[in-house]
């Protein structure tokens, strides 16, 4: 455990999906267990820069993971975290997050050692196009971005909810290489998927439907193309 603190001394982190669970949990341990830690770079859902800072102290600082660091701290917890904290507004859906400022991105490339990628979406009702953008292109994008980071050490990517099904216990995974796939699988081809999806809304929005048919018919969508994913792989079990 005391190489594993020790570890994260003086690093420089990127976290997707900042105010998911588990996202929270991690920095809030780093924070308790590493306060030397250099720099934590956190990836938030915000409409704006002028927000963000709101919509972090909401949803992660105030959150009850912080309890042992505000007993601890009390009024100075808030300069503590954003002395080692930078919330970012961001979109992993979007190349390079949707990060605009050139100086930011090079900083970040330059001072990047850890990548923890936990952002995805597990809602089971959203619409084809989003859930793709997020969960998939995603992933890509940050393992993209992650390329780029010179000092990198470690890249981690948290995979989203249910993909173990039913099972129980320790779940243990082999490492994977690029362009892998489980034997006797077909490779499921992203960009194919992507045109399925703009193919779909073009042809939506040609033909007039509103914003409530075009999600109804994209949450649809979803459902066909994770079945027919589904049957394919099932074919080689």
């Amino acid at each position: 455990m005391d190489g594993i603190v020790q570890f994260f001394e003086n690093k420089t982190i990127l976290v997707t999906g900042a105010t998911g669970f588990l996202a929270k949990v991690f920095v809030g341990k780093i924070l308790r267990a590493q306060p030397n830690v250099k720099m934590l770079y956190l990836l938030v859902r915000a409409l704006d820069n002028e927000s963000i800072t709101q919509s972090f102290r909401e949803e992660v600082i105030e959150k009850d993971i912080f309890r042992v660091l505000r007993n601890k701290l009390g009024a100075n917890l808030e300069s503590f975290i954003f002395e080692r904290v930078t919330p970012i507004s961001s979109d992993i859906s979007d190349e390079n997050f949707g990060i605009k400022d050139s100086i930011l991105r090079e900083e970040m490339w330059k001072e990047i050692d850890i990548v923890l990628n936990s952002g995805a979406t597990t809602k089971n009702n959203i619409v084809y196009d989003v859930a793709f953008g997020i969960n998939t292109y995603g992933a890509l994008h940050v393992l993209n971005f992650a390329k780029k980071c010179i000092k990198l050490k470690v890249h981690l990517h948290a995979s989203t909810a249910y993909v173990s099904s039913e099972k129980g216990g320790n779940i243990l995974e082999s490492p994977l290489h690029m362009e892998d796939m489980p034997k006797g699988t077909t490779r499921l081809d992203i960009n194919a998927e992507k045109e399925v999806a703009e193919e779909y809304l073009d042809r939506l929005r040609v033909q007039g439907d509103t914003n409530e048919e075009i999600t109804s018919t994209m949450k649809d969508l979803d459902f066909k193309r994770f079945l027919r994913i589904l049957q394919n792989m099932l074919k080689f079990l």
